[in-house]
């Protein structure tokens, strides 16, 4: 048997064992996620569908190495829920007071937990974001600001934009991976 008939058997064998699993768990793990969003829908779904896109694509690379597919899950959800606390760790890093710095630049000099190094480090750093956020089209623009300066949540982002929720969270993930 050549490789891709292989590959394409096991997507097969895969997909029904996936979608066997994620129906019996999936109560508990929308519990577990509204758990590690602290109440906050968005997140929730939003880390339930990164769970089922990784799970999946690992039940079709690997079906064999997965002993326990429920436990899997959890496992899965647990892990996109680290992602996202370092992901939102960097980006509190990098657009820190993004609003405040445009209007003051000296007061976050003046912080003492930081040292000068950081603080010219950070400088420079908003300093080619603001320069890059400047160069994307309005619409992205847009984004940028209703999502990282007005912390505005993903169903205001979507109605103000006019599309749908998937579409706006895809959007930031875009946008995100292009200001990186």
């Amino acid at each position: 048997m050549n490789c891709s008939m292989q590959g394409g058997l096991q997507a097969a064998l895969a997909d029904p064992l996936f979608e066997a699993s994620w129906r019996a768990v999936l109560p508990g793990l929308q519990r577990r996620a509204r758990q590690l969003a602290r109440g906050n829908v968005d997140s929730a779904q939003e880390w339930l569908a990164a769970t089922a896109i990784k799970a999946l694509l690992f039940f079709r690379r690997s079906p064999e190495r997965i002993r326990d597919p429920q436990g899997f899950l959890f496992l899965v959800l647990d892990h996109v829920f680290l992602d996202s606390c370092r992901r939102l760790a960097r980006e509190r890093r990098l657009f820190v007071n993004l609003v405040d710095l445009e209007q003051d630049p000296l007061q976050q000099l003046e912080a003492p937990q930081m040292s000068v190094l950081d603080q010219v480090e950070l400088l420079e750093a908003l300093a080619q974001l603001s320069r890059r956020v400047a160069q994307l089209p309005l619409k992205k623009r847009r984004l940028f600001e209703l999502k990282f300066v007005d912390d505005l949540p993903y169903p205001h982002i979507a109605a103000e934009l006019g599309m749908n929720q998937p579409l706006a969270r895809k959007h930031v993930q875009l946008l995100r991976a292009a200001l990186r």
